[in-house]
């Protein structure tokens, strides 16, 4: 059966959680440690509902399971591993500044079958329509390939600091829309 890509809905939380947390559980260990993947698997794995209520979060759904999500956002929060800050549902300003990619995760069996690009894609236009000129994301190692083979470019490396004192190794990337 194929996915079909299409909005998550307020419902799909649980299968967005339980995604989620298969993913970092599937694919953190090829670039992460063991205590570096529990930590991600517990604290990465939230979904932001924000982004559902939005209508910019997504998902492909085969058959009532989702095998992978993310989406794009117009709120100031970068990433939800940077724990709740005052400015997080300020909404960004299109003419100067980038719409954040948001939280995106693919089930291992699931990977390299072009789900996260068709996502990005997905972001990408509808960020354009909305007058953003550019796409920017803080990236988890497993992500960067994907990111990198869309056209994302490295603007940076970081470290993210999760609630149990684990950092992880990020890397900032930007993706221009005009």
């Amino acid at each position: 059966m194929s996915p079909v890509l299409r909005a998550a809905v307020p419902g799909d939380v649980p299968r967005i959680a339980a995604l989620m947390r298969r993913s970092v559980e599937e694919l953190f260990p090829h670039f992460h440690d063991r205590r570096e993947t529990d930590s991600a698997a517990r604290y990465l794995t939230v979904p932001d509902t924000v982004l559902i209520e939005d209508r910019t979060y997504f998902v492909h759904d085969v058959a009532g399971e989702v095998v992978a999500c993310g989406g794009w956002s117009t709120r100031d929060k970068l990433y939800t591993g940077s724990g709740a800050a005052p400015g997080d549902d300020r909404l960004l300003d299109p003419a100067t500044e980038p719409a954040r990619v948001r939280a995106m995760f693919v089930r291992g069996d699931w990977a390299r079958r072009g789900l996260g690009r068709a996502i990005l894609t997905r972001c990408a236009e509808a960020a354009r329509a909305r007058g953003f000129r550019s796409l920017v994301l803080m990236a988890t190692l497993p992500g960067v390939p994907l990111y990198r083979s869309f056209g994302f470019r490295e603007v940076g490396r970081a470290a993210l600091p999760l609630p149990d004192g684990v950092v992880l190794d990020g890397v900032e990337m930007d993706y221009p829309l005009t």
